[in-house]
């Protein structure tokens, strides 16, 4: 997995995004200059939106690369992956989540 990446392109083909095992931005690429006249808005949306999907994609890869090896449903491993909520994972295994420190 430490190899893989995944891509997403925008539907317009102006912008794409690959991201590595961690989700982090291997590489981002504009493909027309179309970028040039956007708003920043709009320019931003786009390139947010390629990240994102590209990240969604490689969230569920690792989530299903470890599916044979790791406990708790492909849901809520995906949960964790992404840096979510643990405590469903953490139930399917019958351990307590704390929650948050009270004041």
């Amino acid at each position: 997995m430490e190899s893989a990446t995944a891509e997403a392109v925008s539907k317009d083909r102006m912008v794409s995004a690959k991201v590595n095992a961690r989700g982090e931005i291997d590489e981002l690429r504009f493909h027309t200059s179309k970028y040039r006249t956007m708003a920043p808005a709009e320019l931003s949306a786009a390139v947010l939106d390629v990240i994102g999907r590209a990240r969604a994609e490689m969230e569920q890869r690792v989530a299903d690369a470890l599916g044979p090896v790791a406990p708790g449903t492909p849901e809520s491993r995906a949960e964790v992956i992404r840096g979510g909520d643990p405590s469903a994972f953490l139930a399917e295994l019958g351990l307590d989540f704390p929650g948050p420190p009270r004041p």
